[in-house]
């Protein structure tokens, strides 16, 4: 069978025509962007154009945009400068949150930098909201609130503008990891009450090794790496020139085929949902999958069998590509931190299958088909 791949959350091929964006920064305009003679003008014309087609996207001011490593980097500077910059000493986060977030957070804990505390969870794995403001209101530290956007493995939404405005009114600083929903979902910075957001190049058809840090214009903050003067002095090191070109073609593709696409994607969403229920007894779906969630992740509980604990291997060895919970957990063997939060069923073996606007009915047809072997 030819390979199927269904772990899209994880990494999306790069497009053609980011590709071809790309091309003249890795062989004709490769002068350093600090260089000030024209090879190293055109490539800080470049980084900037790219800046601002960005901020445009997003809505939000050039200046608030910074480029960066990826998602990790990103989240890893917005949490350690709200702490030792901004003055916030009581962390408030999920148990569902990406490593990115969550070792990032234990690590100021553990190091004595600030108390953390963890909002309760719905039963479908959304965030209690009344227990945030429960959290923020008796706080006698300035809060953090680190809440991610759109769980990278059972796809829960969170109510953005609803944490943001909490945030706004207990005087807290919210940072949100919006790897998942940026190239995905359209944003409106101007009127969102976030201070942070996140991106990453690789989830929306564009190259990996590439992110960025949306920084509200009212938050100031030191820089995080330290060098030279790049990035206005926020995040030393020369610039991915290549790489931040293709972030901003892959979001202006992205933002351009977005209904299109994500009505696509949805329907196949539901389809495998549909074709799974038809075809295989005792599944669960984790999560919110026809509510509040993301239309490309969908997470989906077998029962354990002595054929389905090798259900990922056998999945592998058939072709298709899928991942069980988290792709950043796959190698080790504790599982999914996010299933255990949400779902802890020792007799059930959890498979997260995520989409993209290549994926087809007909690979659905045939995954279903092979799961059902291997139940």
């Amino acid at each position: 069978m030819e390979r199927i791949y269904l772990d899209n959350a994880a990494t999306t091929s790069l497009d053609p025509a980011v590709l071809e964006a790309m091309m003249p920064y890795l062989t004709k305009h490769f002068g350093n962007p600090s260089s000030i003679y024209s090879y190293g003008r055109e490539s800080r014309m470049a980084i900037e154009n790219s800046r601002k087609s960005v901020a445009k996207i997003l809505n939000a001011h050039p200046a608030e945009i910074f480029f960066t490593s990826g998602g990790t980097e990103s989240s890893n500077m917005a949490i350690t400068a709200s702490v030792r910059d901004l003055g916030c000493k009581h962390i408030i986060s999920s148990s569902i949150e990406h490593h990115a977030t969550s070792h990032t957070i234990e690590y100021l804990y553990q190091n004595g930098e600030a108390a953390l505390s963890y909002v309760k969870l719905l039963p479908n794995g959304h965030i209690d909201l009344a227990d945030l403001e429960s959290l923020l209101a008796n706080s006698e530290e300035k809060c953090l609130v680190t809440l991610m956007h759109a769980n990278n493995e059972i796809g829960n939404m969170l109510d953005i503008h609803a944490v943001g405005d909490l945030c706004k009114k207990y005087n807290a600083i919210f940072h949100s990891d919006t790897v998942q929903t940026v190239g995905h979902f359209p944003f409106n910075l101007r009127n969102t009450p976030v201070h942070f957001i996140t991106g990453a190049g690789h989830k929306f058809h564009g190259p990996k090794g590439v992110g960025m840090l949306y920084i509200n214009e009212n938050v100031k903050i030191k820089p995080f790496v330290h060098g030279g003067s790049q990035e206005r002095n926020m995040r030393a090191g020369t610039e991915n020139l290549y790489g931040i070109v293709g972030f901003a073609k892959a979001l202006e593709l992205a933002t351009t085929n977005y209904e299109n696409d994500s009505n696509y994607i949805t329907e196949l969403k539901h389809y495998m949902m549909n074709q799974l229920n038809k075809n295989i007894k005792g599944i669960t779906f984790n999560g919110d999958p026809t509510g509040k969630s993301l239309y490309a992740v969908l997470s989906v509980s077998f029962p354990k069998t002595e054929k389905s604990e090798m259900i990922l291997f056998n999945l592998d060895i058939n072709n298709i590509c899928a991942s069980g919970g988290s792709a950043c957990t796959s190698g080790a063997d504790q599982g999914s931190h996010v299933i255990r939060a949400i779902n802890n069923n020792p007799n059930q073996v959890t498979v997260r299958f995520s989409f993209s606007k290549h994926n087809t009915k007909s690979e659905i047809d045939a995954v279903v088909e092979k799961l059902k072997e291997l139940i």
